[in-house]
């Protein structure tokens, strides 16, 4: 697979900020629902952000991804989804293969909307299971239980979803090698086309964070990890990037243009983008707080310094196993490709890197201790 995209991209992420319940693992930008919620208000906001971000850029290129995510973007219906693709689309043209991921709660759907989805072209759906051990759910916050997660999937792949990831957490409060294998053999035999297999970390500002549950320790996180790449290996799925795995030709298309430091716009109580003209890159944030969100996005330009551009690049770049293309460097930091030889020079000897012609690439070990190689960096 080659994940080194030669062509202009230009991403969406559109962020819905509310939730059911807040878990208390997660950092994002998420709040309860509280009272009834305002689909329409916030699609109409949705779309003035976008014409907002769009008058940044000159000529935009078409559309190659959109990333619904949240928070539990699948508390909206598929007509205001369907409201919003149109009004996105009116304002932006498509690339014939573009790919619309959803993010879903098995909690907040049915067959009913799946099928709405699809529909109104929704083609790819990330279901957000973190595991199918009913205690380590509570334990998570979750709202669905490990039978509903199984049901979740079932029942898009019967509403027409052939492009489907499963969110699946490893390193859980107590979670023997043996369970964490269950978890990832059960994500398995329901034949995503890809899995984002992660291990949970405790961010500042989570209820984790404030009361910190005991997780397992540095040996036994080590052998779920070894053993789960080999599992995942053995059952067709190639790792491509530090947490993600596909079936072959089924990356994230979206997750690859963050990592390829690619284009984005990003639009919602919350959300980033990055933009890029010949001279300037820049960063987009929008309030995040929803009432304030609903009434003005509050847009922040902020400005990539050049002294933190190869850091950004390479803190993405690195994490794909293919790593990036001299010609992907030089052409979306403005930098040139000797701008690396220090960096080289130092991680090449102790065996983090391994440079060519065509470009560079972290050894599995580099991938393994990625933050040690980033501190390589002048």
């Amino acid at each position: 697979m080659n994940t080194d995209n030669q062509r202009q991209t230009l991403g969406l992420y559109v962020h819905f900020p509310w939730c059911i319940r807040k878990c208390p693992y997660c950092d994002f930008n998420s709040h309860a629902v509280t009272g009834e919620l305002p689909e329409d208000a916030y699609v109409v906001q949705l779309l003035r952000d976008l014409d907002d971000d769009l008058a940044l850029l000159d000529s935009p290129p078409p559309l190659t991804s959109m990333f619904l995510g949240g928070g539990t973007p699948s508390l909206f219906t598929a007509a205001s989804m369907d409201t919003l693709l149109t009004g996105i689309q009116q304002r932006l043209p498509f690339d014939p293969a573009i790919e619309i991921t959803l993010e879903a709660n098995p909690g907040t759907t049915d067959y009913e909307k799946f099928s709405g989805y699809v529909d109104v072209g929704i083609n790819r759906l990330s279901i957000g299971v973190q595991s199918f051990n009913n205690q380590q759910l509570t334990a998570l916050g979750r709202i669905h239980s490990a039978d509903e997660a199984q049901r979740a999937f079932t029942v898009a792949r019967q509403a027409g979803f052939t492009n489907i990831n499963i969110d699946l957490m490893h390193g859980l409060p107590g979670q023997s090698v043996a369970a964490a294998m269950s978890d990832l053999q059960q994500a398995i035999e329901l034949g995503p086309e890809h899995v984002s297999w992660y291990q949970l970390t405790i961010e500042p500002n989570t209820s984790f964070y404030n009361k910190p549950p005991v997780l397992p320790d540095d040996d036994q996180l080590w052998e779920i990890y070894s053993t789960g790449l080999t599992r995942l290996a053995a059952a067709g799925y190639s790792r491509y990037e530090v947490s993600a795995f596909s079936q072959r030709g089924k990356p994230g298309a979206h997750n690859l243009n963050y990592w390829q430091f690619g284009d984005y716009l990003g639009i919602g109580a919350g959300a980033h983008g990055k933009l890029s003209t010949q001279n300037l890159r820049q960063r987009t944030t929008k309030t995040r707080v929803p009432k304030d969100y609903l009434n003005a996005p509050n847009r922040r330009l902020l400005p990539i310094k050049a002294d933190s551009l190869q850091l950004e690049f390479l803190m993405n770049g690195l994490r794909l196993n293919e790593g990036f293309s001299w010609h992907t460097y030089e052409q979306r930091t403005g930098l040139p490709r000797a701008s690396l030889d220090r960096f080289i020079a130092k991680g090449e000897p102790k065996g983090l890197l391994i440079s060519s012609t065509e470009g560079l690439r972290a050894t599995d070990m580099g991938i393994q201790f990625l933050n040690d190689v980033l501190l390589l960096v002048d």
